[in-house]
């Protein structure tokens, strides 16, 4: 044997076997040598956007952080100090969700880097594929990037892959001016690179693209930027490039005729939905199980909800008479449901949030569920594309007939009845789509920016609009302050790198 190792060490060097690196020990250098690379690698950025549904301690989610803020829901449980904070109006850098979307954005950020860095250079590789996922990336950079300005205004602002040994490892932030910059050219490369307008499988399409652009410059033209009519042009053109496309083609997109379409299983990543994230049971179910009442029997798992994100009994009571959204297990929300999901029916004392709720999963009348809760996460639905249209349309001078047009399809859909174009003017139109947009896209992660970009937030009990500044959330009954505008920057995160001082107004340094 020992013969055998001299004579081996004699014509290769010992050291070159203690060298040998394992084909499975990848690295951004040894990986995107092969198109397979490529898709794999987009794969995982499409797969780290599903932050938002992960734990951020007992009975709760870091997508709560975006609605417990609104004030148009409270919580049933009290066993979560974060969550409780977040309702309460009493967070820091310290809390849990706000510490974990940071992170969960810079890290679909860094994957998505690594995409647009490494994939041009891959080679045989077909121009229309790698122009695809080049296109797919940027859209997934420029919505985290969109998400993380509207939270904590300058933040850093990282294009290239980075190391520790990288010059700018500890960046500063960057003005939200130059983030908007990169969102909106993003954002158009996505638009050119020559995706479908739909697309079934869950990928971003070009119909999600346009919405997103025109969801951009809406926000652009109000706060804090405050860009106006160039920007409200901008979005009524993006918003309605995508009607056009609806009004041509209605089997691909459009309103869903039934509120029970939107949370359908079998219905994700179509029609309405022109982008959702992807959930399935084999890899990851649908997070969305906080809106379960609290221990009550509604699923085929018993008595096992925690209640942490029910709606307050005010906003519930705000919907107009008669509006379908507001109908029992026909709309948005369920009073009555079957015990265990397929069993007797009974009363839960109280309206809950449907919206996300799955009959495939957890039973419906006599009907066992499946158990597998595959049901995806909306990020975009049509119906938000015509109530942007209508509010953009309507600030470059008033309600135009297809501004009136868009909005009233919202509201005929809720089986609601509509004035007439002539009874509104201006302002009066402004608020009711302001209206259509609380009630229609509420639990859809979307009222907080709402509240932010218009410096407004909606009272129920007045049915009219407050000044964000002193406007009292009914969940808590605490005060919305100038603060609160935007998110504390994460202790930690500012220990790690002092580049990120001053902290945001109003929080602990």
């Amino acid at each position: 044997m020992i013969l055998s190792i001299i004579i081996l060490c004699s014509t290769v060097s010992c050291s070159d076997f203690l060298d040998e690196v394992a084909p499975s020990n990848l690295s951004p250098e040894s990986f995107y040598q092969i198109p397979d690379h490529a898709e794999a690698a987009l794969a995982s950025v499409y797969s780290d956007m599903r932050f938002m549904g992960n734990g951020a301690g007992i009975f709760s989610s870091n997508w709560q952080l975006l609605e417990a803020l609104t004030g148009t829901s409270t919580t049933e449980t009290a066993q979560n100090s974060d969550l409780n904070n977040l309702y309460g109006l009493v967070h820091d850098g310290n809390t849990a969700h706000v510490v974990n979307y940071w992170n969960g954005l810079y890290k679909v950020i860094a994957q998505a880097n690594q995409v647009l860095a490494k994939v041009p250079d891959i080679t045989p590789m077909d121009a229309a594929q790698k122009t695809r996922i080049l296109g797919e990336a940027s859209f997934l950079r420029a919505t985290a990037y969109f998400t993380a300005v509207r939270l904590w205004g300058d933040i850093p602002l990282v294009t290239d892959p980075q190391t520790a040994a990288s010059e700018d490892f500890l960046p500063s932030r960057t003005p939200q001016e130059e983030i908007y910059s990169l969102i909106e050219s993003d954002l158009k490369t996505a638009e050119a690179a020559g995706l479908p307008w739909m697309d079934a499988t869950g990928r971003v399409s070009l119909a999600a693209v346009k919405a997103q652009l025109a969801r951009v410059y809406l926000t652009m033209a109000g706060y804090p930027l405050q860009k106006g009519a160039s920007h409200y042009q901008l979005a009524a053109t993006k918003a309605k490039e995508v009607i056009d496309y609806a009004n041509s083609n209605p089997a691909s997109i459009g309103l869903f005729s039934t509120y029970e379409e939107v949370h359908q299983e079998n219905l994700k990543n179509t029609v309405e939905h022109l982008f959702m994230l992807q959930y399935n049971n084999v890899v990851a179910s649908n997070p969305m199980g906080n809106m379960y009442p609290n221990f009550k029997p509604v699923t085929y798992n018993g008595p096992s909800g925690t209640g942490s994100t029910v709606p307050t009994s005010a906003f519930y009571n705000s919907y107009e008479d008669g509006d379908l959204r507001a109908k029992n297990q026909e709309g948005y929300f369920y009073s009555t449901y079957y015990t265990n999901g397929s069993g007797e029916e009974f009363d839960l004392g109280a309206s809950y949030i449907f919206k996300h709720f799955n009959r495939a999963a957890n039973g419906t009348k006599d009907t066992p569920g499946s158990r597998n809760n595959n049901l995806n996460v909306p990020q975009i639905r049509y119906a938000e594309v015509l109530l942007l249209f209508a509010e953009a349309q309507n600030e470059l001078g008033g309600p135009t007939q297809e501004a009136y047009d868009a909005f009233k399809k919202i509201r005929d859909r809720a089986t609601l009845s509509t004035p007439s174009m002539g009874e509104f003017n201006q302002s009066s139109f402004r608020e009711a789509v302001w209206k259509e947009r609380w009630h229609e896209l509420c639990y859809e992660q979307i009222t907080w920016f709402d509240m932010v970009r218009l410096r407004k937030a909606y009272n129920e009990n007045s049915n009219s609009f407050d000044d964000f500044v002193g406007h009292v959330n009914l969940s808590s009954n605490q005060a919305l302050q100038e603060k609160h505008l935007l998110l504390p920057l994460g202790k930690q995160e500012m220990l790690n790198n002092p580049n990120l001082t001053p902290q945001n107004p109003g929080y602990p340094q």
